[in-house]
């Protein structure tokens, strides 16, 4: 999908708050029903998503950590990384260059909840060699 101006001028307004469609038609001199249609455009093709996020460092017992994994096999990269996505708790999962082959976010409850899920749903995961976690003790702008 090729996006115009007006579209990045969509995205960036979401991305700064949330804002009505109305707000968003007037600031850019459209019509309300325009702005719905460029947002479900955007929503339907994969380009952009609205939702919810919260800010784990203002939470109590919210914890971001990276899972740093290397998987057995090269040929399984994309099929793991489309696994690991599914888990509870994984908020992204990336196919990395370096050490390591995917870089996996996750937000858990406390340090308990990150050996939950390395022992109970990332260890499930077959084809899975080796991981190293990370722990993120404060975060900057970082929202989940």
């Amino acid at each position: 999908m090729n996006l115009d101006d007006i579209d990045w001028k969509i995205i960036n307004i979401l991305r700064d708050s949330h804002v009505p469609n109305s707000t968003i038609a007037r600031e850019l001199d459209l019509s309300e029903g325009a702005i719905r249609q460029r947002i479900k455009k955007l929503k339907d093709s994969g380009v952009m998503v609205v939702r919810g996020l919260i800010n784990p460092d203002i939470l109590e017992n919210q914890q971001i950590a990276m899972v740093a994994a290397t998987v057995a096999q090269a040929s399984m990269l994309e099929t793991k990384a489309r696994e690991i996505s599914k888990l509870a708790n994984v908020q992204s999962v990336n196919i990395t260059t370096g050490r390591y082959d995917l870089m996996i976010e996750v937000l858990v409850d406390s340090n308990k909840g990150l050996v939950k899920f390395l022992t109970e749903e990332l260890s499930r995961v077959e084809g899975i060699a080796s991981t190293e976690s990370f722990i993120m003790l404060k975060g900057y702008n970082k929202y989940v």
